[in-house]
Order: structure tokens, then sequence, then C-alpha cells
């Protein structure tokens, strides 16, 4: 674990805050559990006491200091929970958003940009060891495989679509030139994936539809 934390302090990482939460996470780490990446909140003001986001080799860890620093809030979630990660970038950082198979989405915001990245590669490699374990993997931990389910709208990013441009939108896929989805970027698969869900939360089209709208798009990420 120390080796890793020498890693991750190389990343603007505020030393104290890194340590308080390690501290923390000494009690809360299981058995070969080793801690992969460390995120922390960074806001425009002073952030007092940020939140953070912890990746190890076996979940997700999101951590809430409560009590004006005084305690700490632990959620976790395995990797075989996990159904998709996404990472949005802005001017003054990026928020990492992820959604389990419940339809539950979690979003840290204000981490800085690099911290962000390194954290979402971390977790899709730990996504892809689910769907194609290594020969030498334990197979305890690879048993199960991640499912492709649906993902939240991120609303923090959303704009309100114009109803008119909502038949446009559905009927794209099928209008000719219109280039395949494997050639979609992620950012890309993300922005039309939030737009189908804005036409189901809007009533212009129906769940079945979004159902299977999202699950080819999701099939790409």
């Amino acid at each position: 674990m120390i080796d890793n934390l020498k890693k991750i302090l190389n990343e603007d990482q505020d030393p104290k805050a890194i340590e308080k939460i390690t501290t923390k996470l000494q009690n809360l780490l299981m058995n070969n559990e080793e801690v992969g990446y460390i995120a922390v909140q960074k806001k425009p003001a002073v952030t007092l006491f940020p939140d953070s986001i912890v990746v190890t080799n076996k979940r997700i860890i999101l951590c809430k200091p409560k009590n004006l620093g005084l305690s700490m809030e632990f959620m976790d979630y395995d990797w075989d929970d996990v159904a998709a990660c996404f990472v949005k970038e802005g001017i003054l950082g990026a928020d990492y958003t992820f959604t389990t198979k419940s339809d539950l989405s979690h979003t840290v915001d204000y981490l800085p940009k690099n911290q962000a990245r390194k954290l979402y590669t971390y977790a899709k490699e730990q996504m892809d060891l689910l769907k194609n374990p290594r020969p030498d993997a334990d197979p305890a931990i690879v048993t199960e495989q991640v499912e492709e389910v649906a993902t939240e709208e991120v609303t923090n990013f959303a704009e309100i679509m114009p109803s008119a441009y909502a038949a446009e939108v559905v009927s794209s896929e099928a209008t000719s030139g219109e280039k395949k989805l494997s050639e979609f970027t992620q950012d890309e698969l993300f922005e039309k994936l939030q737009n189908y869900k804005k036409l189901l939360d809007n009533g212009l089209i129906m769940q079945a539809e979004y159902d299977n709208y999202k699950k080819e798009i999701l099939s790409y990420m």
C-alpha cells in the first residue's frame, strides 16, 4: 500500500488529505485488497473537508467527511456491481460518475482533471478484467461477468433538448451517412445516451425504446 501511495502523491495530491483517508481505510480493507488510486475533491474555493473516491482491486469506495471532519462516511460498491463509469471535464475540474446495475448514479465533482483521468483508467481496467479475466487471475474474483445495464442521466451536464429535435435524434441511427456507433468516442456515446434519456423523460419515446437504445450504446462503451 505504501508503494501505491507514493505514486498517488505524485499526482498533485494533498499529502494531508491522503494521509487522513488512508488512515481510516486501514481497518476497512479486506484480505488481498490493494488501493489502486485515490482522487480528492478540489473546489475553486478553499475545501476544508473534501470528498474523495478510492478505487481498489475489489471495489469503489466513496469517502465523505462528516461532523466538521471528525468522522467519515463510507459507501462502497464491488466492481461486479458497477455498470459504467464516465468522466466529464470542465474549466474548473472534472466530474467522475459511475452507475450501478440497480440504476444508482454517483458523482464526485471538482476533481483535478489528471486525477479524474487516472481514476477512470483504473476503473476501466478493473471492469475489463471482469469481462476478460487473465489466465492467471483469481477465479474467485472473476467468476461473475459485468452486465451492461441502464445508466442515469448526469443532470449537472444536461441541457433541455427542444422537442422539435426529438424525432431527428430517434431516427438518426437509420439516416444514411450517419456514422456507426462503433466510430463514436466515449464522450459522444455518453452524450447520445443522455439525449435518449431526455426523450424518455419528456415522454417522447417509450421505456422499451429507450432500453433498446441504451443497450446498444452501452455495448460500445
